[in-house]
């Protein structure tokens, strides 16, 4: 899978540029805050409908217009999809795949995969438990629409619970607790068991990644930290059961202590927590052997690899390392961006060049 084409139009500092990229390496480069971010922004915003740097849409839209527009052509080999989103100040967005509009998120994942890594991904191995989790969330949605609407339905029954748990009323909180822990469990069961799978399949490759960008000098190992595993109807049982079992603790806390909400991963660098003991580059190199064995999960369950997208990462590794992550991404379609052209790293290289300066394309190459 490759995006062929991406038009932006009053979207962050670009007033409308067009911009056409190879099937396999591509470089987005120019001085910092010309808009190299804003164009891998855009792509990220195709495929999942949501942007990884903002949470609210209109924050897109360039200053003193009402509107911005982003679209693209992608090629998979289920032949051209084409996706459009319109964004407004003061309305929602309004997203449109191959010229339909759809009205739910979820019928727009899956039409173009991506894998997404700037310089705030470390936060997957630097940050809170949340942030593991937004990543497996990410994904799974892209891969399974399944997983997209249980996680939606699971958040809102959370929500609802921990309002319930907040009741004054102790007969009421007992009367009613039941009937939302029923649909909780049936929705957490379907969220553990893809995580479940999709841990099981993206660690020992991880390891791999991470073996060959650290020239086997570093050793990774994931750790799983949710505790539940076997059937849907196994996983059911056993959250229903620790949901009663916590009964008496929720209500005195107010909120529900135990589901997949409360998940985590751990990364073992060299027999140590690299959340703890890892040095910034080091974590670096975690989360980009995360990344690159996620592209070969999607290989795996879609049979072609998604878009790789990584915003400003070569600044930050050595010359060694922006080598080998060369190496490792030459058979997919890869959009890096950069300030500069790292020197001998793409000398052997063919690639396609974009030069970005203030929200305009300059040149292409």
């Amino acid at each position: 899978m490759y995006i062929e084409k991406l038009l932006l139009k009053n979207f962050r500092n670009y007033r409308e540029e067009t911009f056409g990229f190879s099937d396999k390496i591509n470089l987005l480069t120019g001085r910092n805050a010309q808009g190299k971010t804003n164009a891998a922004e855009a792509i990220f915003f195709l495929c999942t409908g949501y942007s990884p740097r903002v949470s609210r849409d209109r924050l897109v839209v360039r200053n003193g217009e009402e509107h911005a527009e982003i679209s693209g052509t992608a090629m998979s080999s289920y032949g051209e999809v084409s996706v459009k989103i319109i964004f407004s100040r003061n309305d929602k967005k309004r997203v449109f795949v191959n010229g339909l509009e759809v009205l739910k998120i979820g019928e727009l994942l899956g039409n173009i995969h991506s894998v997404f890594f700037n310089p705030s991904e470390l936060k997957l191995v630097q940050e809170s438990p949340e942030d593991r989790r937004r990543f497996m969330n990410i994904s799974l949605s892209q891969m399974s629409k399944n997983y997209f609407y249980a996680l939606q339905r699971y958040n809102k029954i959370l929500s609802q619970r921990n309002n319930l748990l907040k009741d004054a009323d102790r007969s009421v909180i007992l009367e009613t607790l039941p009937v939302w822990d029923e649909q909780l469990a049936r929705n957490a069961a379907v969220i553990i068991g893809a995580r479940n799978d999709f841990l099981a399949a993206i660690g020992p490759t991880a390891e791999e990644k991470h073996a060959f960008l650290s020239g086997g000098k570093e050793t990774l190992k994931m750790k799983t930290e949710s505790g539940y595993y076997g059937s849907a109807e196994e996983i059911t049982f056993a959250v229903l059961s620790d949901l009663k079992t916590a009964t008496e603790r929720d209500m005195r806390l107010g909120f529900t202590s135990i589901g997949p909400h409360r998940d985590d991963i751990k990364f073992i660098l060299n027999g140590e927590d690299a959340r703890v003991f890892g040095s910034q580059g080091q974590q670096r190199t975690v989360a980009l052997a995360l990344k690159l064995a996620e592209t070969e999960l999607f290989y795996n369950r879609f049979g072609e690899y998604p878009i790789l997208i990584l915003d400003d990462v070569l600044s930050e590794l050595d010359k060694s390392r922006q080598k080998k992550l060369l190496s490792a991404v030459g058979h997919l379609q890869t959009i890096f961006t950069s300030t500069e052209v790292p020197r001998g790293v793409f000398a052997t290289r063919s690639y396609r060049k974009t030069v970005i300066e203030n929200g305009a394309i300059k040149s292409q190459s």
